[in-house]
């Protein structure tokens, strides 16, 4: 989405603060580690919070439960009430990823009941137009809090 060579992408240690036009908006997108030793700094950038996109690996599922689980007790935070929910259920490309009715089945999305949430089968690797998700979330939030 950025530009960025996905040879060299590693896993996020810490946070990464990028910013993008996507007109009218100007997005500041904070691209937070998820390994269980940063999962305690999260609450740290939930302030103004308005949209949140949760990354799924779909070819790893050993890590299934523990990601609904983070992601159910996330979505009890008081700051992120109403943010909208953008799930990626990345990795499609790998052999054995789970699709996105499995993903959805996995994570429990629809006892969702108080965020706006979708989710999009994606592969950061093989798709042309990563941007369609980012589109739905930027429509949701706009939609939300400029009605």
């Amino acid at each position: 989405m950025n530009g960025e060579d996905i040879s060299s992408v590693a896993p996020t240690l810490g946070f990464k603060i990028s910013t993008f036009r996507y007109d009218p908006y100007t997005l500041n997108i904070w691209d937070v580690g998820g390994q269980k030793s940063l999962r305690s700094y999260w609450k740290n950038y939930f302030e103004s919070t308005d949209g949140l996109v949760w990354v799924v690996d779909c070819a790893d599922l050993s890590k299934l439960e523990i990601c609904r689980d983070e992601l159910h007790d996330l979505l009890k935070e008081e700051r992120l009430a109403g943010a909208s929910l953008l799930v990626l259920a990345n990795k499609q490309d790998l052999p054995g990823a789970l699709d996105s009715e499995r993903i959805e089945d996995a994570l429990n999305l629809a006892a969702i009941k108080t965020h706006n949430w979708a989710l999009y089968p994606v592969s950061a690797v093989s798709d042309d137009d990563m941007l369609k998700p980012f589109k739905w979330v930027i429509e949701d939030i706009g939609g939300r809090i400029y009605a």
